[in-house]
């Protein structure tokens, strides 16, 4: 079992594959996983292992967090492209969610103006309108959906609720142009089954999914880090590029890391 958990509110920057230098924000726990999906793939490891801890940061001493990193940041090494909210689990679930973005579009407009503001998050709570307004109002809304198929949506990212495709394909209305559509294909063996979502049905579903919601872009990628289910196998990058081409052929913008 692999558990990388981030143990800084603001942490980095880091090299992201798809966004560039990065500077984190954590909003979950700073020794501990709070998420509501349970993903086969995730660094931080799966949630029974990482209950020690269950103190959400502050909103005060998130906005501290940054303010220091941002204010204090050398231009020497580079500059920032994106503050990323990510973390050790879903950063939605922080009950000052709405607030703190609209406070840290504040402070990147002051310290970084050219840095983006991004999200990554798996589209549980868009239905609420606090978080969907403040999603709206990133630059970056990157929201996840691993598969068309629920009965594989459960293999992959074991959702801990009634998880609806029909729901969030209705939730992203909203979005339709607005956010970036993220996506994990592999295969392997998980505690549940065989998933395989490079396979024709899988792809083919996939696709129709996102022309229902018209992201303004797509990121595909595969495992790039040790898993907490061993039996996971990495998809090829000329696989991902394939699976790419009939979107790009339709103008959609796909960028795919391996």
């Amino acid at each position: 079992m692999s558990t990388i958990l981030f143990n800084e509110i603001v942490f980095g920057p880091i090299k992201s594959r798809r966004l560039g230098i990065s500077l984190g924000v954590n909003l979950l726990p700073l020794h501990g996983k709070w998420c509501n999906f349970d993903c086969v793939y995730c660094e931080c490891g799966f949630n029974k292992d990482g209950v020690q801890d269950r103190v959400l940061p502050t909103k005060q001493q998130v906005m501290q967090a940054l303010e220091s990193k941002l204010a204090n940041h050398d231009s020497t090494i580079g500059k920032i492209d994106t503050v990323t909210f990510s973390g050790n689990g879903e950063p939605t679930l922080h009950p000052d969610f709405h607030e703190i973005i609209f406070k840290t579009l504040e402070l990147r407009d002051l310290y970084a103006k050219e840095a983006k503001v991004s999200v990554l998050t798996n589209g549980s709570r868009i239905g609420d309108p606090k978080v969907a307004e403040a999603l709206l109002k990133v630059d970056n809304a990157i929201i996840k959906i691993d598969s068309a198929f629920e009965e594989s949506v459960k293999l992959i990212d074991r959702p801990l609720f009634n998880y609806s495709t029909d729901k969030i394909v209705k939730e992203l209305e909203l979005f339709r142009g607005k956010f970036v559509l993220q996506t994990m294909f592999l295969r392997g063996n998980t505690p549940d089954g065989v998933i395989d979502n490079t396979v024709k049905e899988e792809v083919e579903a996939w696709y129709n999914l996102v022309l229902k919601t018209g992201p303004r872009e797509v990121m595909i990628y595969t495992i790039d880090r040790e898993t907490p289910v061993k039996e996971l196998q990495k998809v090829l990058v000329r696989e991902l590029e394939l699976i790419a081409l009939p979107l790009r052929a339709r103008g959609y913008k796909v960028t795919v890391s391996g």
